[in-house]
């Protein structure tokens, strides 16, 4: 059988959760998507809330994915502890609450979600996520493993491909929300991209103003980010699967606007 899988780029603000559940569903309906993920981590521009979370459950999301912004919403802990469909890193130290990879049902067989965050210029210290998704890859076996990969450094993310090339179905970037010209499928049936994206407003940087973050650059004083006005847009990625196989068999970008 094969399996529609919709990889879907930071949501960012308020605003870029709306459109989410404004066009998701449609999404999901005109690519016959029977798996998708989400990665949610700056719903409030930065963390995300409970509340938030199940939005985007609601719209369509069928697991939700987070970064280096976990922790900046406290509320989201209790969540983390007692939901299946909410990942954050699972390269966090393992004392952290919640769980960095599940299981899941699909309409055509169970698929291994992934969440990993890179090393390369963030502020903390994880455990090495190669080694992990080595490990995670050997003992998944024979299950469509999927891949979030959250990091800075765009080697990082393509190392991450070409590591889990054969074994995994998909490994794709968040982080950075700009979409790479790279998606592909490896050479050994991995489909990739380097980063999905973002869903928030498109005339922006990164989902902010762009006067706070150019005056930010410029060395001024500067006020608390806010998200930028005006219309969103919606970036990520279709990856078609072999679950047969577990290998990705069609890769391309999607995106959607206001």
């Amino acid at each position: 059988m094969e399996l529609n899988v919709l990889a879907v780029g930071d949501v960012v603000s308020p605003a870029g959760l709306a459109f989410l559940e404004d066009c998701l569903p449609r999404l999901k309906k005109r690519y016959d998507a029977g798996f998708c993920a989400v990665n949610g981590e700056n719903a409030m521009m930065v963390g995300l809330k409970p509340e938030q979370a199940e939005r985007m459950l609601d719209a369509g999301a069928d697991v939700i994915t987070l970064g280096n912004h976990t922790w900046n919403r406290r509320e989201i802990i209790p969540y983390l502890k007692e939901s299946s469909r909410i990942l954050r890193p699972a390269n966090f130290p393992p004392q952290l609450p919640g769980r960095g990879w599940g299981v899941y049902d699909t309409p055509a067989g169970q698929v291994v979600m992934v969440s990993l965050i890179g090393r390369c210029g963030m502020n903390f210290g994880p455990d090495n996520p190669f080694l992990l998704a080595e490990r995670l890859a050997a003992e998944q076996r024979g299950k469509a493993l999927l891949v979030d990969m959250h990091a800075e450094a765009t080697s990082e993310k393509l190392a991450m491909g070409y590591l889990l090339d054969g074994r995994a179905a998909a490994v794709w970037g968040t982080h950075t929300h700009v979409p790479t010209a790279d998606c592909q499928i490896l050479p050994k049936g991995t489909g990739y991209i380097t980063d999905l994206g973002m869903t928030g407003p498109a005339v922006s940087i990164l989902g902010v103003r762009p006067e706070q973050s150019v005056a930010n650059f410029r060395g001024d004083l500067t006020s608390r980010f806010e998200a930028a006005p005006g219309p969103c847009k919606l970036e990520g990625a279709l990856f078609r699967v072999d679950m047969e196989t577990g290998l990705c068999m069609h890769a391309e970008r999607i995106e959607a606007y206001d």
